[in-house]
C-alpha cells in the first residue's frame, strides 16, 4: 500500500501568529531529528514600520527580499499586492531553489506562506503547487482568503490533510498540538 503523506494547512487572519506557529513546529520537528526544509517569509520592519517581506531558505544558506513598499527599493518588479512590489528574481531564486532542495534531501517540506504575493510570482506559483501536491509531507503557512480553496483540493487529493486556525486564544499552544498530530501521523505511517 502507498504512503499517503501528511499535509498541514495552517491559516488565520494576518497578524494574528500563523509565522509564530509554523517556526515553532518546524524547531519541533528538527529537534526530533527530522529535516525540515523550504522557506519562510518575515516581515521587514524599518523603525517600527511594516516595509516589506523576506524571503529566506529553511535548509539552504539563501535569503532575499521578497517584497517592499512601491517605489522606496531599486529591482522591484511590476508585481504587486496591496502597497508591496515584488522582487521577482529574489523570490524566484530562493523560493525555488529551496523547494526543489527540500523535495530531494528533507523530510518535511515547509511553506511561508501559500499567499497572494508569492502566488503572484509565476515560476515560484508553479513550484509550490508542485510541491503542495507532490510527494512529501507539507507543513504550509496559508493565507485566510485562500484556506478554504487550499483546503478543498487537498481533501479531494489522497492526502491526510491537518487543517488549523491560529487564533489569540489557541496560539501559544497550538503549535505543540500540530507537533502532537503531525507525530502521531508518522507513527501510524510507519
Amino acid at each position: 500500500m502507498e504512503k499517503s503523506p501528511v499535509k498541514v494547512l495552517i491559516t488565520g487572519r494576518p497578524g494574528v501568529g500563523k509565522s509564530t506557529v509554523f517556526m515553532r513546529v518546524v524547531d519541533g520537528l528538527r529537534t526530533r531529528g527530522y529535516r525540515v526544509c523550504g522557506f519562510y517569509c518575515p516581515e521587514i520592519r524599518v523603525g517600527g514600520v511594516r516595509k516589506g517581506f523576506k524571503i529566506i531558505s529553511i535548509g539552504l544558506q539563501l535569503e532575499g527580499i521578497l517584497s517592499y513598499v512601491c517605489g522606496e527599493m531599486s529591482g522591484l518588479s511590476s508585481i504587486y499586492v496591496g502597497k508591496y512590489c515584488v522582487k521577482e528574481d529574489d523570490a524566484v531564486l530562493v523560493g525555488v531553489r529551496s523547494l526543489e532542495y527540500a523535495e530531494r534531501e528533507c523530510d518535511f517540506v515547509g511553506i511561508d506562506e501559500v499567499g497572494p504575493m508569492e502566488l503572484k510570482v509565476e515560476g515560484l506559483r508553479e513550484k509550490m503547487w508542485s510541491t503542495l501536491f507532490g510527494p512529501k509531507p507539507v507543513i504550509a503557512v496559508v493565507h485566510a482568503r485562500l484556506a478554504e480553496e487550499v483546503r478543498k483540493q487537498f481533501t479531494s487529493k489522497p492526502f491526510r490533510t491537518l487543517y488549523y486556525i491560529v487564533t489569540e486564544v489557541n496560539r501559544e499552544k497550538l503549535s505543540q498540538t500540530i507537533l502532537n498530530d503531525i507525530l502521531a501521523s508518522q507513527i501510524r505511517e510507519q
